[in-house]
């Protein structure tokens, strides 16, 4: 039989108040608290937060703390990723962020769900990852919905609700986002 992580992971009906998840909850916030509280001067210090609080890339993430997360061990970075003030990580289901990717402030990125039925709805909850490509960057105030794919060298636009996936290379923008057009390179 499969644990309520298992089942958190891949998608399925859960039990949010399992005693494990609720541990791995108050590890994070825990962790958040301690990354939020550092100044400016006390770098290593949040390297070392960081390394702790993401399941990879936080030897290299740019972090500008406020960050709040669920678990962070659910979140995957490539190199030097960068999360401007007031972003939040909902990570249920696991969050994959390329390299160089940049996101601006109040950023959201979001793989919880919830049943429709609402006595469901008062014990489960599920979730649907999401994969943002390398070299993307998202403005400020987005919103990024679980199940969703964003394309390498995409650009999202402030403010955007992103529902649905977003190919390679284009600028994205609206609720909902969508494509407004190619990006192509200058050189």
């Amino acid at each position: 039989m499969s644990s309520e992580r298992e089942k958190m992971l891949a998608g399925e009906l859960y039990d949010p108040f399992d005693p494990e998840l609720v541990a791995a909850r108050e590890r994070a916030r825990d962790l958040c608290r301690a990354l939020n509280a550092t100044r400016e001067s006390q770098q290593a210090e949040r390297r070392a937060i960081l390394q702790a609080l993401f399941g990879s890339g936080g030897d290299t993430v740019w972090m500008q703390p406020p960050f709040h997360c669920d678990y962070g061990a659910n979140i995957h970075l490539g190199e030097r990723v960068y999360f401007n003030f007031n972003c939040v990580v909902l990570d249920v289901c696991e969050v994959r962020i390329g390299d160089y990717t940049l996101f601006g402030p109040g950023v959201q990125i979001l793989t919880p769900l919830h049943p429709f039925d609402a006595s469901q709805r008062r014990e489960r909850e599920y979730g649907a990852p999401i994969v943002i490509g390398s070299d993307v960057w998202v403005g400020g105030g987005a919103l990024i919905l679980a199940g969703v794919r964003i394309g390498n060298r995409s650009v999202i636009g402030a403010g955007s609700v992103v529902t649905r996936d977003i190919p390679d290379d284009v600028f994205a923008a609206g609720n909902p986002c969508r494509v407004i057009r190619p990006i192509v390179p200058s050189n």
